[in-house]
């Protein structure tokens, strides 16, 4: 039988436990210790649990979206905000007064929004209608006298079938809106699940947030001890590409649909409100945004046409957004260009998008941004290896 070794001279039992238990603790390994071969091992570990993981999420997302999504959600939500909690946090503030603080403020802008924009777009959403109209009857025949031949008869036909189908689309908002509340009604258990499920998000991501630095300390506690150092900075790595492109290009786009829909409204650009808010955060997917905002422009432009003023004031206004989108938004924002390629982007989108719709659409940066750390982290340790240096193996 085991007998207890009393505690030393001067200190309790309760006190010795702690003692103990800090000495049979496995101490983490930093990076620079490892041999190559526990680093590039670990490196491989780590890329396929990467992979697996967000395999894992897109099929609980198939699965069980009802309550995936909303937890997802939750998560997207604590990692934006985290960086501003954290930064109250390092001025002294408590971080559940400081994670209250940042939920208040943003209830109370996200509502002030939705008050003032709700009018804004249904005011443009009903002059919809009139405006592809008139871009049939008016805008085709200029653009004919411009290039001097008559357009083919698919762009009238096009042109025309968007102006019926606005208007069917205003006309009808009204009624489906009811019919889509009528057959939510009639099923009480659907009801209560959606209303569950939106009303859970906030919860969640308060609790989320609040524990945000607990939660990450749990997955590194179980991080094996040899690699904490190394997998430590592939997730800083992830995250440094993550926060360039959920963080960052919200506020990029926020920031550029503001420039984009004063300068236009000051050029009396028709559906000039709605054209910026595409443009600016449009601009999430390259060219996407500033092509279009352009291409709408150009049609208001010709259907409120009141002088050469209004052409120089909205080529003055996409100048002006992509100097400063270029020069000082996005170095100051984002920082350095740690992104993904503009063509990645864009075939991730269309990808995810066709596998899994929506919800593919809204994931499609952030799972190429991780894929392309774990690809890049691939490659380095490939081009490490004797069949790529070409190096002959040691006796």
């Amino acid at each position: 039988m085991l007998h207890e070794v009393p505690p030393p001279r001067g200190q309790d039992k309760a006190a010795a436990e702690p003692a103990r238990a800090r000495v049979a603790e496995p101490v983490a390994v930093a990076e620079n210790a490892l041999s190559e071969t526990d680093a590039r091992r670990i490196d491989l570990w780590w890329s396929v649990v990467m992979v697996g993981s967000l395999g894992l999420v897109f099929a609980l997302l198939s699965v069980f979206g009802g309550v995936a999504v909303p937890v997802l959600l939750a998560l997207s939500g604590a990692y934006i905000f985290n960086p501003i909690v954290t930064e109250l946090e390092k001025r002294r503030l408590d971080r559940t007064w400081g994670t209250t603080l940042v939920f208040a403020v943003g209830t109370l802008m996200l509502v002030g929004a939705v008050l003032y924009l709700i009018p804004v777009f249904r005011e443009e959403a009903s002059k919809l209608p009139d405006f592809f109209h008139r871009a049939s009857t008016q805008v085709v025949p200029k653009v004919e006298g411009l290039v001097g031949h008559s357009l083919p008869d698919l762009v009238r036909q096009r042109t025309a079938e968007l102006g019926k189908q606005a208007s069917e689309l205003v006309q009808s908002a009204g009624p489906a809106a009811a019919r889509i509340l009528a057959s939510f009604a009639g099923n009480t258990a659907r009801l209560v699940v959606t209303l569950l499920g939106l009303s859970v998000v906030p919860v969640l991501a308060f609790f989320f947030l609040q524990d945000y630095p607990r939660l990450m300390g749990m997955v590194k506690d179980l991080l094996p001890r040899r690699a904490v150092g190394l997998v430590s900075r592939r997730f800083a790595e992830v995250d440094e590409v993550l926060s360039a492109f959920v963080r960052g290009q919200l506020i990029v786009g926020g920031v550029l649909s503001v420039i984009y829909a004063a300068g236009l409204s000051a050029a009396r650009i028709d559906m000039a409100i709605v054209i910026g808010v595409i443009a600016g955060f449009g601009n999430m997917v390259p060219y996407l945004g500033t092509g279009v905002g352009i291409v709408l422009s150009l049609v208001g432009l010709m259907l409120s046409w009141q002088g050469p003023w209004q052409l120089a004031a909205v080529a003055a206004t996409f100048v002006i957004g992509q100097m400063l989108e270029g020069f000082v938004i996005t170095p100051r924002i984002v920082g350095e260009k740690v992104g993904l390629a503009p063509v990645a982007i864009i075939l991730a989108i269309l990808a995810f998008g066709e596998l899994f719709g929506f919800v593919g659409i809204l994931l499609a940066v952030p799972v190429a941004a991780i894929l392309k750390v774990v690809l890049s982290v691939v490659v380095e340790r490939y081009r490490r290896t004797r069949l790529y240096t070409g190096e002959p193996k040691s006796p």
